[in-house]
């Protein structure tokens, strides 16, 4: 392209309903400048003069689909964010759940994983609470619906704002986990062989069918609109077993809600009937 393409209101409208119907996420005209600023590359990539034409491509094209979902979806996460939900976890939920299944392995999901900071977060502390209690086992489901981003997750490479952040928050952690690299740190195997990735789409059942004691649906309820949330705890209802434990992000609330879960904690929801 010669010059930046304009996105006109009509293209616009088109644009949101296209992110509707793949990922879920509800926009509003106000994102048009994200829009822009995200779809405006990827046009210049391809050498197209508007994005009527990128509208079509994604229409025609089934690979470019995994392009768009890569471009709108927001991956913004950092290594133990609301430090209340991990001193739930590690305080309370663990040990309880060890003294309750002494034969059993925890099952967790991190349904909305993104770059991989929270996955590594929980296996963390799954890691230490498993050094003082040798029997206890975990494994960790990694889900997200961008492929790129999950290969980032997979990738387990950090710098920047992330690091700085555990480097704050958990020296210790930091430097019992994670290997100094070139370009930042590396998470160690001991935590990675814990954990396995699949692509998702939250608005639909998983893939084979799983059953989890934990799922970590943290800062993603916030960008559905109250129909898809609906839909999505459902989902998430159907993979969570009796008694199992919904994690939320400290922004999010579903009491106003209809769905199969009960209020424990801040963020914290138990499994009530389906």
């Amino acid at each position: 392209m010669s010059q930046a393409a304009t996105l006109t209101p009509e293209v616009l409208d088109t644009l949101i309903a296209l992110v509707r119907e793949h990922t879920g996420i509800a926009m509003t005209a106000r994102k048009s400048v994200l829009l822009e600023r995200r779809l405006q590359p990827r046009l210049q990539e391809l050498s197209l003069a508007s994005y009527q034409a990128y509208l079509e491509r994604v229409a025609s094209d089934r690979d470019e689909v995994s392009h768009f979902i890569d471009l709108v979806t927001t991956n913004d996460t950092l290594f133990f964010r609301t430090p209340q939900v991990w001193d739930y976890f590690r305080d309370r939920y663990l040990p309880a759940w060890a003294r309750a299944h002494p034969d059993a392995c925890l099952q967790i999901w991190s349904a909305a994983a993104a770059s991989g900071e929270e996955l590594y977060s929980i296996a963390m502390l799954c890691e230490q609470f498993r050094l003082q209690s040798p029997a206890f086992r975990y494994q960790i489901l990694a889900s997200d619906i961008s492929q790129q981003i999950l290969a980032a997750a997979r990738a387990g490479q950090y710098s920047g704002r992330s690091v700085e952040r555990i480097r704050l928050s958990h020296p210790e952690l930091l430097r019992k986990y994670f290997t100094a690299t070139p370009y930042g740190v590396q998470v160690d195997d001991a935590l990675r062989q814990h954990v396995s990735f699949a692509q998702h789409n939250l608005l639909e059942a998983l893939r084979p069918p799983r059953q989890f004691d934990v799922v970590f649906l943290r800062n993603v309820l916030i960008y559905f609109d109250a129909e898809h949330q609906e839909t999505v705890l459902r989902q998430a209802r159907k993979s969570l077993k009796d008694d199992g434990r919904l994690i939320l992000g400290e922004s999010e609330t579903i009491a106003r809600l209809g769905t199969g879960y009960q209020f424990e904690f801040p963020m914290i929801y138990k499994t009530g009937e389906a």
